[in-house]
């Protein structure tokens, strides 16, 4: 069976029935390096016996390295891109949303995508301006053609101009848009394509009453700065 010894620390491991030298680490703990003999007469009898460490089986690295990528999953890779960000791109960026929010009180301030996430609902919806807008545009779809269907544009300009801000606006003019393309292109027969224009409907109106209400937070900037 044969002995593993180290001459640096001095130390033997004696190989027991059905182990290989191939089994173990080639390197001591002590930095040595081990090597195989057959008999320990040629050793010191003043050196120790001393415990060698395994090579890791193929089994046993498979499962380190699956452990290891599953162990990915618990990483916070959102923090770990937002320190990457900062130490990197966001230090050379200087902050300004300090200045926005106190340069533009009536405007579009840094928290504008929550406060538009928190009117996905059907509350706070003007229906006095969007029932008039509603059914002007529904006529115009419905018995006008040509050139006065631009007129539909200003309106939803209108519904978002005349809104509360600008998160309302944007939701007013989108149920105009919907309800109204779909009366309109229903007094046209067009029943094939309803959802179509229910979703052309949807998009103009968000377009429009996002720069309808966006043109009123810039008058009121600019009405601001001039008091100021």
């Amino acid at each position: 069976m044969g002995y593993l010894v180290c001459s640096k620390c001095k130390s033997y491991y004696k190989m027991q029935s059905g182990e290989s030298p191939k089994d173990f680490v080639d390197t001591c703990d002590c930095g040595g390096k081990i090597r195989y003999i057959e008999n320990l007469d040629i050793v010191d009898p003043h050196w120790k016996p001393f415990t060698i460490r395994k090579k890791p089986t193929k089994k046993e690295i498979f499962k380190n390295k699956t452990q290891s990528i599953f162990s990915l999953r618990k990483i916070n890779l959102k923090n770990r891109f937002q320190q990457f960000y900062y130490n990197t791109i966001g230090k050379h960026i200087p902050n300004r949303n300090q200045y926005r929010i106190n340069r533009n009180p009536y405007g579009k301030q840094s928290n504008f995508i929550n406060t538009l996430r928190n009117e996905l609902n059907f509350h706070n919806i003007q229906w006095i301006l969007v029932i008039p807008a509603t059914i002007i545009i529904t006529l115009i779809l419905g018995f006008a053609q040509g050139i006065l269907t631009l007129l539909t544009f200003l309106i939803f300009l209108s519904v978002g101009y005349l809104s509360k801000n600008m998160a309302i606006g944007i939701k007013n003019a989108v149920i105009t848009g919907a309800i109204s393309y779909f009366l309109g292109y229903l007094l046209l027969g067009s029943y094939l394509f309803l959802i179509l224009y229910i979703i052309l409907g949807i998009i103009n109106g968000a377009v429009c009453g996002f720069i309808g209400a966006y043109l009123k937070t810039i008058i009121k900037k600019s009405k601001y700065n001039n008091t100021i």
